[in-house]
């Protein structure tokens, strides 16, 4: 995720970090060939048709409608997966807390705790395709790293494992009936928001719908220099290439946002906020805390 403060008027049009124009340079040169070889061909071969800069305008608004309503779609799934997330830390401090509260210090209370952490590294794992080993084993130890990696769904292990060692604890009467109550609600919201990010991760916009808006974007790019002959001259070609910013600019960010768990510029922050998570168990555990991670040349990963 991009953390910066905005830059000022004139390094808004030369700030490249973060921006999709590194994305989408080649169809909008391409784009501005295009207009300039259409305005060549007319100007020096043949006449070639021309197309109602009011047609193309109306085209140009529905386009328009298609390209923002895809985009919303695709931030409310980047802004639901972010609210995902910071339920989940509130839900690993809240677990901290009623520990301290219904099983006091000791070592179910750190044994619970250290797979809260390993939980959220375990589902970072899972979200992004990566390995996370390195980082559960000083939680959990080796074997049960191995054992948790080898499940199907290693975060859904973490969270059983969780729930068998709640249940010894009652059946032992180190805890009241109550208390597994109010932790079981606790351990459930933190699987509710497990599902919800694996939904989002496996359940990308309709492809169908997708196509769709890319097919009409390129007709649309495709057609404009046409529109462009008499109404702009040699100027086409700029403003081609300012349309084909925009649109392929909007296809761009929401290819990035439909998607918010990859670990891409854009992308939520899953390394930083698996931190916060060790932060506030350690704390809660009385360990030295880890240092809070920094974005590094204005990235958070």
């Amino acid at each position: 995720m991009i953390v910066r403060d905005h830059p000022s008027s004139l390094k808004l049009f030369f700030v490249m970090q973060g921006s999709v124009v590194p994305k989408i340079w080649s169809k909008i040169i391409g784009i501005a060939i295009l207009t300039v070889l259409v305005l060549l061909t007319d100007e020096y071969a043949l006449t070639l048709p021309r197309i109602s800069i009011a047609a193309m305008g109306i085209f140009g608004v529905a386009l328009s409608l298609f390209l923002g309503f895809r985009n919303n779609a695709a931030y409310d799934r980047w802004w639901e997966a972010r609210n995902l997330w910071g339920a989940m830390i509130a839900d690993v401090r809240n677990l901290g807390r009623h520990m301290g509260v219904f099983v006091g210090k000791g070592e179910a209370r750190d044994h619970l705790l250290s797979y809260a952490v390993a939980f959220a590294h375990l589902h970072r794992g899972f979200l992004r395709d990566v390995p996370v080993r390195a980082e559960i084993v000083d939680w959990i130890g080796e074997a049960e790293a191995d054992r948790l990696i080898e499940c199907r769904n290693p975060a859904d292990a973490a969270l059983r494992t969780m729930a068998e060692r709640m249940r010894e604890l009652g059946q032992q009467d180190v805890i009241s009936g109550f208390g597994l109550m109010t932790i079981s609600k606790t351990m459930s919201s933190l699987a509710l928001a497990q599902a919800g990010c694996e939904r989002i991760v496996t359940t990308p916009l309709p492809f169908v719908y997708s196509l769709l808006v890319r097919r009409t974007t390129y007709l649309y790019c495709f057609l404009l220099p046409f529109a462009l002959i008499e109404s702009a001259g040699w100027f086409a070609p700029v403003f081609a290439a300012v349309v084909a910013y925009v649109f392929f600019g909007l296809q761009a960010v929401t290819n990035e946002l439909e998607l918010p768990f990859r670990n891409v510029q854009n992308g939520l922050p899953l390394d930083a906020m698996c931190r916060v998570i060790e932060i506030s168990v350690s704390e809660a555990l009385d360990r030295p805390a880890p240092e809070i991670l920094v974005a590094t040349n204005h990235v958070l990963s």
